[in-house]
């Protein structure tokens, strides 16, 4: 029987977030091996285990690149079954509970069952000094967990895993890991991206010499997923999901890139194939991730309709979401708490609906920041959806306040949990949210002060892998503040300054026409409205920003 790692079947994952791998090989014609048919690309990791289970490890440790976790433990445990003193299957499973290197904040239950498994990993009889060498290097995410904080822990993984390349440069999986180890290692707060950059440089050549792996174009994705970069995640991108299109995350990975461009129809594409495939394999979360990717799309191309066909679609997903299934896909539980909130709090404020919005139901479940998605959807929209008669816009104004005092309060919950990054984000919506609030009780220049201020915070930071882009960019919500305020020039000027962030956003391009309209700059002016039609070219609603769009082309005409 093969030795078992205590509850690892058993313990929650309601916080287990998206897990990361390492992986170790020697590739061998890549195109030719049988493992292309297993839809989870080609890998090869040598190891000191019975060579009979070579496929099935392989297949395990493809399995955990493309994020594929439960599956991964799964074929780590057969593996186990027949060679109990594989320590190196332990090792991936250990970072399968780990998860997904940009997934924020680690679970207790994770990082104990992480600890379990590197604990199985030293029981098992010696492996050689390499494999010995990975186990270590795992090991430093779990050790002291409860003392040592999280970055100083991925700090130190990222320095054995550059050990293990030192004292084996021919080993391909651990150059691979090791980049990937760097990458997880950069703070959002550094437009410099030198981490990312430095990930790619090693990750780029490997792939052109290996072009069936499928961590290599997973992790070029990951580290290009930044807007002044993602162009140039363009080629792997278009390729991973036909490299392992058994692995739903494989599907969906790809959108990121084409999200940072605003290719929104490749968007849609893959992110609809992803949530059909994460369905068939019961893979709810991941499915509900697919959605939220794929509804932005739609709405940028004022597809309306498909978005709302999603936005009806999404009860039955969520009927069959289980937050505390033991490790699952690449999205963790979070992610669909996320998608289950956004979705609807998206379709409101994409389409400038702001009754729908400030209607929209708090969820009962969920963490801190995704709970705050709904509160910020309903105060902004509150405040722009004001009613005529004097005292409903004050009764809409005192909820819109409520729903801000929530957002404060999330906020500090996060901060008590030392979650920065989510403490921040909840943050800058709270300032968005009040900033509106203030400039629809006359408060302008105090209104427009913090309006700046929160969009100044935000692209000083970087958005979550788990969402497509912020719910309402802040700087383009200060461009229509400024537009509502009589200011062309400078709401122009924070359209055009979003929109290099945030490329190919309809409500970015479409206020860009509008400001340089207003700003009686005719040519601009007919430049953005030909770029907002051209994004809406295949629209299946009635916007009336459409409608604008034709009328001042056509009186130019």
């Amino acid at each position: 029987m093969a030795k078992r790692i205590p509850d690892l079947t058993t313990l929650s994952a309601v916080a287990i977030l998206c897990v990361t791998t390492p992986v170790r090989a020697q590739h061998e014609e890549h195109s030719a091996s049988p493992q292309a048919s297993s839809g989870f690309g080609v890998v090869s990791f040598e190891n000191s285990c019975r060579r009979a289970l070579a496929a099935e490890f392989n297949l395990a440790v493809a399995q955990l690149h493309s994020f594929e976790f439960r599956p991964a433990i799964e074929t780590f445990e057969r593996v186990l079954a027949t060679d109990d003193d594989c320590a190196i299957a332990y090792w991936g499973i250990a970072l399968a509970y780990w998860g997904n290197p940009f997934g924020g904040v680690r679970s207790t239950a994770a990082l104990e069952a992480g600890s379990a498994a590197v604990a199985a990993a030293r029981a098992a009889r010696t492996p050689d000094v390499r494999e010995r060498a990975y186990i270590e290097a795992v090991a430093a995410l779990f050790e002291d967990h409860d003392s040592v904080p999280q970055r100083d822990r991925i700090l130190a993984y990222a320095a054995r895993m550059a050990e293990v390349v030192r004292a084996n440069p021919g080993d391909i999986e651990a150059r691979i890991f090791h980049a990937l180890a760097i990458n997880q290692t950069a703070l959002p707060s550094d437009k410099t991206y030198s981490a990312q950059l430095e990930a790619a440089a090693i990750l780029e050549p490997l792939f052109e010499e290996y072009p069936d792996h499928p961590g290599l174009p997973h992790y070029i994705i990951h580290a290009y997923d930044h807007p002044p970069l993602a162009e140039r995640a363009l080629g792997a991108a278009r390729s991973y999901a036909l490299i392992a299109p058994s692995a739903p995350h494989a599907l969906h990975m790809p959108s990121h890139t084409f999200t940072r461009v605003g290719s929104w129809q490749e968007s849609v594409d893959t992110n609809r194939r992803s949530e059909q495939t994460a369905l068939e394999q019961g893979s709810t979360t991941e499915a509900l991730h697919a959605m939220d990717y794929q509804t932005y799309a739609h709405l940028q191309m004022a597809q309306d309709a498909a978005a709302y066909e999603v936005l009806t679609r999404l009860p039955a997903v969520e009927a069959r979401f289980d937050p505390t299934a033991v490790a699952g896909g690449a999205a963790p539980p979070m992610a669909g708490f996320y998608a289950l909130t956004s979705i609807p709090a998206r379709y409101a404020l994409e389409r400038g609906a702001w009754r729908e919005a400030a209607e929209l139901e708090v969820p009962a479940a969920g963490t801190p920041f995704t709970i705050a998605i709904a509160h910020f959807a309903r105060a902004l929209g509150a405040a722009r959806g004001l009613e005529r008669v004097p005292d409903a816009r004050g009764l809409q104004l005192d909820a819109a306040y409520v729903d801000i005092q929530r957002l404060a309060e999330l906020r500090d919950e996060l901060r008590a949990a030392n979650d920065a990054y989510w403490a921040e984000q909840v943050d800058i919506q709270l300032r968005v949210a009040s900033a509106w609030v203030a400039f629809a009780r006359g408060r302008r220049d105090e209104a427009l002060v913090e309006m700046r201020a929160a969009a100044d915070a935000e692209d000083a930071t970087d958005k979550s892998a788990v969402t497509p882009g912020p719910l309402a960019p802040a700087r383009e919500l200060l461009g229509e503040m400024l537009l509502e305020a009589g200011d062309s020039a400078g709401a122009l000027a924070a359209f055009e300054s979003s929109m290099v962030r945030e490329p190919r956003r309809f409500r970015g391009s479409y206020g860009a026409a509008r400001a340089a309209e207003s700003a009686g700059d005719d040519a601009l002016a007919r430049r953005y409205y030909e770029r907002t039609l051209e994004i809406a070219g295949s629209a299946d609603s009635d916007r009336a920003e459409i409608a604008r769009a034709r009328a001042f082309l056509d009186e130019g005409a």
